[in-house]
């Protein structure tokens, strides 16, 4: 997994021979190690590791976030080390959707009209019914007049989910999405990005550190000390303790 030839790493998110440091001199901070990974078009692919392993870095780094020290990015066939920065931007705002573990909602508007605003903040202009539709992609076409107030927790991050989606982006990246959320809530939100991929093939990445989490995705890949430590398919017949599984991994890893 860690080698650079490009003919091993193909997706619609390359990263060949990434690395990622922080700081300088006696107080540099590797947090990627020559990371080579793809991500394919239409999977669901989690990126699990102990704490400070670097796999935020990666996600920031896959998203345009962040500049590697070194190696090739590839998104949605562009290379993000030869734009500048407005053409990065530009870049994510056409091609990327990101959901966190806080909502970011504002509070004095209803869920349609903060599924628009950053388009609006953008100056894209979305059609009514581009926000319908990706509310009804995550089951919030009655919610659509409601204000986050009146909202559940697993509802606010589905609003924060149809934001993301509502100009159909290539990839969704999600930064610990259902960390704030309690565990039936939490299984909700998993069930419509894991619906999303099914019916939409949206392409998703998501960090986390729960294996039940984990457990939605086709794949999980394992970092540790800024490397890919391993990459398990994961079986999607219901009956499968794909949780268990992962959580064994993680132990190992942080054995």
């Amino acid at each position: 997994m860690t080698t650079t030839r490009r003919a091993s790493v193909q997706g619609v998110v390359e990263l060949h021979g990434v690395r990622k440091v922080h700081g300088t001199g006696d107080h540099a901070v590797t947090a990627l190690d020559g990371i080579s990974v793809g991500f394919s078009r239409g999977t669901f692919t989690a990126i699990m590791g102990p704490s400070g392993s670097g796999k935020s870095t990666l996600l920031q780094c896959a998203a345009g976030l962040e500049r590697p020290t070194d190696g090739q990015i590839v998104l949605a066939g562009v290379d993000i080390g030869k734009q500048n920065e407005k053409q990065r931007t530009e870049l994510r705002r056409k091609h990327i959707g990101f959901v966190f573990q806080a909502f970011n909602l504002v509070e004095s508007l209803t869920a349609a009209q903060n599924v628009e605003l950053p388009s609006r903040f953008a100056g894209r202009k979305v059609e009514p019914e581009q926000v319908a539709s990706a509310l009804a992609s995550v089951g919030l076409t009655e919610r659509a007049n409601h204000r986050p107030s009146r909202l559940s927790g697993g509802q606010q991050q589905c609003v924060a989910l149809a934001r993301a989606l509502v100009t159909r982006p290539d990839v969704l990246f999600a930064d610990e999405p259902t960390g704030a959320l309690d565990t039936v809530t939490s299984r909700e939100v998993l069930r419509m990005m894991r619906m999303l991929v099914d019916r939409e093939g949206q392409t998703t990445l998501m960090v986390t550190h729960d294996p039940v989490a984990a457990s939605a995705a086709d794949v999980v890949v394992f970092i540790k000390d800024g490397r890919i430590a391993d990459r398990i398919p994961l079986d999607r017949d219901p009956r499968s303790n794909n949780a268990a599984v992962i959580a064994a991994h993680m132990a190992r890893l942080e054995a």
